[in-house]
């Protein structure tokens, strides 16, 4: 990988983006293995590594620790490009880039210890608060189980949700919970990921029992939740969680779903008895699919952009993010359910690419992040408090100066 010397001495490396050659290779890579890991519900250790090779996790990784500090956009590009061969993979290759971005709201003690090996270290975590931290001196003893974290068997560390005292009545905020940072020498991994779909991203379950986590390698829920990291930060940094997390889980789908019109398409073309219906499936989903990257490549780019003004802007730009993903990844379901429908008996066989398709994308829909309804809801009480006049006026001004 490319990589530059900044002024203060760290090498610093290139971020992930769709054409990028690790990229392309962990794609093909991948895709090589995506059948035999659907089947067996294990990613292949060549997979695993050209996640690493290709970059994603160092991608969210500070420029002073050799990270590349990337962006949102070109992490969508890229885990999409992936997910075309292998939606487990992409997910993974997401989930490598999204957790290691969780290690910059540590303190800096903290984040030399997680970085201490270079940025390529791989991160999984447990966002679901679970078990129980209790301090202990200068630390924490935490012990519990963590059900789905995505990749922790191959992971060196682990970044784990864990109450830590009383929460708020309204349990809103969640002041009461701490991240813990653990090596993979203090947690064990339980196999318990057997799923419909995206079965190769073992997403097992972490187990620790009374494991000592010093001070500096905690952080408060509500940094992460506000997005407001150790200085200095980099702008995939300085993001609240929910303003990306629907577009760290959306992206794989995106990929699967893009493959899935494409198998179609090239079905249809050697079946001369392919009648109208088909067609029209093929026509609906593809415009299903162009409509869910549009909404997606906005939520990056709301991400990606300079910070918001206000506290407003900050609450408007989750509440629309939010249910752009959610609606997003919607339309993935729907186009990938037409399609499976349409194919008929014959995508019923074991390693059909059109039916994994439809198990990875409907599996990603079910993903508590991804719920449409509470998205909605939160989107209808920002227009419902004023949004409304304010996404009105601003969508004129866009429009004003494109024209």
């Amino acid at each position: 990988m490319d990589v530059q010397t900044p002024a203060g001495g760290a090498a610093v490396a290139e971020g992930v983006a769709a054409g990028a050659p690790g990229v392309r290779e962990l794609a093909l890579v991948a895709g090589r293995h995506a059948v035999r890991a659907d089947a067996t519900g294990r990613p292949d250790p060549e997979t695993v590594g050209g996640i690493v090779t290709a970059g994603f996790a160092r991608h969210f990784v500070p420029e002073r620790y050799g990270g590349a500090a990337g962006g949102f956009a070109a992490l969508l590009g890229a885990v999409a490009a992936v997910g075309e061969r292998c939606a487990s993979a992409a997910w993974n290759a997401s989930l490598a880039a999204g957790s290691a971005r969780l290690g910059a709201y540590l303190p800096e003690r903290g984040q030399a210890e997680l970085w201490a090996r270079g940025p390529d270290a791989l991160v999984a975590a447990g966002l679901v608060p679970s078990g129980r931290a209790v301090s202990d001196g200068d630390g924490w003893r935490l012990s519990g189980e963590w059900a789905y974290a995505s990749g922790a068997e191959f992971s060196d560390w682990v970044l784990l949700a864990a109450p830590s005292g009383p929460r708020d009545a309204a349990g809103g905020d969640r002041p009461g919970v701490r991240f813990f940072a653990l090596p993979r020498a203090a947690f064990t991994v339980r196999h318990t990921w057997r799923a419909l779909g995206m079965r190769a991203t073992a997403s097992d379950t972490v187990v620790v029992s009374d494991a000592y986590v010093p001070e500096h390698r905690s952080v408060p829920w509500e940094r992460i939740h506000r997005g407001t990291p150790e200085p200095p930060a980099a702008r995939c940094h300085a993001v609240p969680l929910r303003l990306v997390s629907g577009l760290l889980f959306g992206a794989p789908a995106l990929g699967a779903a893009t493959a899935a019109v494409r198998e179609w398409s090239e079905r249809l073309r050697g079946d001369a008895s392919a009648g109208e219906s088909a067609r029209l499936a093929l026509a609906s989903a593809a415009a299903e699919v162009e409509t869910a990257g549009l909404l997606l490549a906005r939520a990056a780019e709301t991400a990606d952009r300079e910070a918001p003004d206000g506290e407003g802007d900050i609450a408007r730009d989750e509440a629309r993010n939010a249910r752009d993903c959610a609606y997003a990844v919607e339309l993935l379901r729907q186009a990938t359910d037409r399609l499976f429908r349409a194919a008929g008996t014959r995508v019923q066989a074991a390693g059909d690419s059109l039916q994994r398709a439809w198990r990875d994308v409907s599996c990603v829909a079910s993903h508590v992040a991804l719920r449409f309804e509470p998205a909605a809801l939160r989107y209808a009480a920002h227009l419902l408090t004023g949004g409304f006049e304010r996404e009105s006026s601003g969508a004129a001004a866009r429009l004003q100066t494109r024209v």
